[in-house]
C-alpha cells in the first residue's frame, strides 16, 4: 500500500531528517517505526499526510505518487488518513461529541448521518458515556481514546499514529494498543510511531527501526 522509494526531506538550514529511504508497508498491516530522537519517525508519518513534502524521490499510496499531487488534492488525500497525536490535540472548549463529529463536518458529511457515526466510534473505544463532556474532564488515557475515535469516524484506509502512548502508564498503554489493533482487524492498515521497545516487543508485529532518518532494519512479526 504504501512505498517510499529513495526519499530524502531536507529542512531549511539543511538537516535531513529523512535519508535516500526506500521500504515498503502493505495494505492491512500494523507496523511499528522505531529509532532514537530525531531518528526521523514524525517526518516519514508527516510525508505520509503531505503534512511535509518530500525534497526528492517518490512515496506511493497505492500506486499513486503523492509527492506530485497539487495542493487543491491534499484535503481529499488527508481524509484517506487517520492522525492520532502523542498531545491528543483536542478541542477544550467543544464537547467529546463536538471533537469527534469535526472531520465528518469538515468533509461535508450529511448532518443527519453524524450522530450514528460519532456515537458509533465513541461507542467503539469506550466513550459514549462520555460524549457530552469537555475533554478537559477525563484522563489522559480517555482523551487519547477521544483522539482515536476522531481519527477513525471518517472509516479511514490508513491510521498515522505519532507516540499515541508516550504519556502513558504501562496499563494504558497496552489499552491504547488494543484498541489499534481491533481497528487492524478489520483491515485498516496502522502505522505507528513509537520509542517504547518493550511495548513493541510485547506486541509482535512488523517493526521498521530508522536511524539518522535511515533505515536500519526490519523485523518480521
Amino acid at each position: 500500500m504504501i512505498r517510499f522509494d529513495r526519499v530524502t526531506k531536507r529542512y531549511p538550514g539543511g538537516h535531513e531528517a529523512i535519508a535516500e529511504l526506500s521500504l515498503e508497508i502493505p495494505r492491512g498491516s500494523m507496523t511499528f517505526v522505531t529509532g532514537h530522537s530525531g531518528a526521523g519517525k514524525s517526518t516519514l508519518l508527516k510525508l505520509i499526510a503531505l503534512l511535509e513534502r518530500p525534497t526528492r524521490g517518490q512515496i506511493l499510496i497505492d500506486g499513486q505518487n503523492i509527492a506530485r499531487l497539487p495542493a487543491r488534492a491534499i484535503p481529499r488525500h488527508r481524509r484517506r488518513i487517520g492522525m492520532i497525536f502523542q498531545d491528543h490535540r483536542l478541542l477544550h472548549d467543544r464537547t467529546v461529541f463536538d471533537n469527534v463529529a469535526l472531520p465528518l463536518v469538515i468533509a461535508g458529511t450529511d448532518p443527519r448521518e453524524i450522530p450514528r457515526r460519532v456515537r458509533a466510534a465513541l461507542d467503539r473505544v469506550g466513550l459514549l458515556r462520555h460524549e457530552r463532556a469537555r475533554p478537559i474532564t477525563l484522563s489522559s488515557g480517555e482523551q487519547q481514546r477521544v483522539g482515536i475515535a476522531r481519527a477513525v469516524v471518517n472509516r479511514p484506509d490508513l491510521l498515522l499514529a505519532d507516540e499515541p502512548t508516550g504519556n502513558l502508564d504501562p496499563e494504558l498503554s497496552r489499552e491504547i494498543m488494543r484498541l489499534f489493533e481491533r481497528f487492524n482487524e478489520i483491515g485498516t492498515t496502522i502505522l505507528i510511531a513509537s520509542h517504547d521497545l518493550a511495548l513493541i516487543r510485547e506486541l509482535r508485529h512488523p517493526v521498521v527501526r530508522l536511524q539518522q532518518g535511515r533505515l536500519a532494519g526490519r523485523e518480521a512479526a
